[in-house]
């Protein structure tokens, strides 16, 4: 098993991100390291990771280093530590199917081995905090995913008593994890696959949109003249440096920022329609 890495700066991990997601859509690893660095990493055998020479081309001035090392034969073991369960608001428990449940706290199973981890990065986790303290109507209950991943926040909306869920996102690996995930937790949510750069996304009271600052920014463009806004937008995969123009884009359309949420780099808004529509 041979580990791949590159490094760029933190200003530059989202184009860097975006762009080896393209090669390697099963996911990355994620490390933040000192001096504004982020590593991000994929595994695979000799011969089966992403040509890198395009990449370089692709990302310009982005890319700061990349270097890959063989893995140790205790790598699964390894891989299983990096992989942690994460508690939200005291509520929410996110875990591997190999930690036991929260005594306390609702559980979600994510298996990370199939899509972009267990929700730990601090973009899902933002997400989450959100979702919890969003109040479960009476009715118009309907959400969507925007790029749902491995499920994480589709799944936990149903958990919390919203839906019908509406899972989308391009890549097919994504679909099959959100379906399988779901099903694993007990919950119904519709999963397929969708291209937000060719397609309109789907009206719902809520939408959960966390992907990078360039999607987010096509999305809102669609969102001009819409027929029906969503009444709430969970919107993060944003660094925190894009939140006031991202913001003030939304806000253009009819979607004004609540409340925002920042770990790290990152950052998390909650946007509410303005208008009636």
């Amino acid at each position: 098993m041979i580990r791949l890495a590159l490094r760029v700066r933190s200003e530059d991990a989202e184009v860097a991100l975006a762009e080896l997601l393209e090669l390697a859509p099963s996911g990355v690893e994620e490390v933040s390291l000192p001096d504004g660095l982020v590593e991000y990493a994929v595994y695979g055998p000799p011969g089966e990771l992403p040509a890198l020479p395009s990449f370089e081309a692709a990302v310009g001035g982005a890319l700061v280093s990349v270097s890959s090392s063989e893995v140790a034969d205790d790598w699964a073991e390894r891989w299983r530590d990096f992989h942690q369960p994460l508690l939200v608001g005291g509520r929410l428990y996110v875990r591997p199917p190999w930690s036991p449940a929260h005594p306390d706290a609702l559980d979600l199973v994510i298996d990370p081995g199939q899509a972009f981890g267990t929700g730990a990065h601090a973009t899902t986790a933002l997400c989450l905090e959100l979702l919890l303290e969003e109040p479960v109507p009476s009715d118009e209950r309907a959400v969507v995913d925007l790029g749902c991943g491995s499920g994480v926040l589709g799944i936990a909306a149903a958990k919390l008593g919203w839906g019908p869920v509406l899972g989308l996102d391009f890549d097919p690996l994504s679909v099959t994890a959100s379906a399988e995930n779901a099903d694993v937790n007990g919950v119904a949510m519709e999963v397929r696959r969708f291209d937000l750069r060719s397609e309109m996304a789907p009206a719902a009271p809520l939408v959960l949109a966390n992907l990078l600052g360039p999607l987010l920014r096509s999305w809102c463009e669609q969102l001009v003249g819409a027929s029906a806004l969503p009444a709430v937008v969970i919107a993060s995969g944003l660094l925190e440096r894009e939140a006031d123009e991202l913001s003030a884009r939304f806000g253009a359309v009819g979607l004004a920022e609540s409340a925002r949420r920042v770990q790290g780099d990152w950052a998390a808004l909650r946007l509410v329609r303005t208008q009636v529509g």
